[in-house]
């Protein structure tokens, strides 16, 4: 990152910021991932989801770092991670740079946790890379139809736009702090859990040249969110399942994915919301370290 570019604005103690470069030889939209990296002891990879970045665990780091050396990645063209004029940003493109991650680095017996969309792909590059993934934590899986578009009216509204032929890129790429304050608040039932420096900082990596390109493709890519449900049965590793008891997801989309995950653990978390890593960060560490 040269220092012209955006730099973050949050530290997470005892993390290091790092990048994987594109590989020689691959298809044009690959780019440069970047990632932080914390602690010691089995690898553990953390994946965020929409409109966040690798920040977003900046609670949950420093609580499992002495028992797992953690990589939280920036996912393809969000947080940090390269912007790439053309790039796809639907399942398939999105879990190939979690693979790059695994495999660049050279990981093994690895723990993935994701949360919403990172938790689809947690399972997703679990099932793609068995010899590579010792467990999968899904956390609230983001793989029903309409997604956060059930967490408000507000929501709806705006994301209806951001789709909308024509207006769509000019409406991704205005985002008034209040506007973004209120709909990621839908995700919590405790609003002190969204803090105002990490709101600060989502809102200026919106901010980068291109970034409302990658808004707009992730939301039009929700189907191929859906659709990489079919891929769940094939998780070799133990899985399991956590969900806020406030979560958008339905009661029949918990039972469904149980139904995909007969053997997966699960977990309903009360009284917590959609972003369960900054509401409940210690129990998410519990369950990573009573098995570590």
């Amino acid at each position: 990152m040269s220092s012209s570019e955006t730099r973050p604005t949050i530290h997470i103690p005892g993390t290091t910021s790092h990048t994987i470069a594109p590989r020689a030889g691959h298809r044009s939209g690959e780019g440069t991932l970047r990632y932080l990296r914390a602690g010691t002891g089995a690898p553990l990879v953390l994946l965020h989801t929409v409109r966040t970045q690798a920040e977003h665990f900046r609670s949950l780091i420093p609580l499992i770092a002495d028992r797992y050396t953690v990589y939280a990645l920036d996912l393809p063209g969000m947080g940090y991670s390269e912007i790439v004029p053309g790039a796809s940003y639907d399942e398939p493109a999105m879990r190939a740079g979690v693979k790059r991650l695994l495999t660049e680095l050279d990981l093994h017996d690895v723990t993935l946790v994701g949360e919403s969309m990172g938790a689809v792909l947690a399972l997703t590059t679990a099932a793609d890379l068995p010899e590579r993934v010792r467990r999968v934590v899904a956390v609230n899986t983001y793989d029903f139809p309409g997604g956060i578009t059930r967490s408000s009216l507000l929501a709806r509204v705006v994301v209806s736009g951001v789709l909308t032929p024509g207006v769509g890129p000019v409406v991704a790429g205005v985002e008034p702090k209040p506007v973004v304050r209120r709909i990621l608040q839908g995700g919590v039932v405790d609003k002190t859990a969204l803090r105002e420096d990490y709101l600060d900082e989502l809102l200026q990596v919106g901010g980068r040249p291109g970034y409302s390109t990658v808004a707009r493709g992730v939301y039009q890519s929700m189907p191929s969110l859906i659709a990489a449900r079919s891929r769940y049965p094939e998780v070799k590793a133990p899985v399991h399942l956590v969900y806020g008891e406030k979560d958008w997801s339905r009661p029949s989309d918990r039972e469904a994915n149980k139904e995909l995950l007969p053997a997966a653990g699960f977990t309903q978390v009360p009284g917590a919301g959609h972003f369960i890593a900054l509401e409940r960060p210690d129990l998410l560490a519990d369950l990573l370290n009573a098995v570590a």
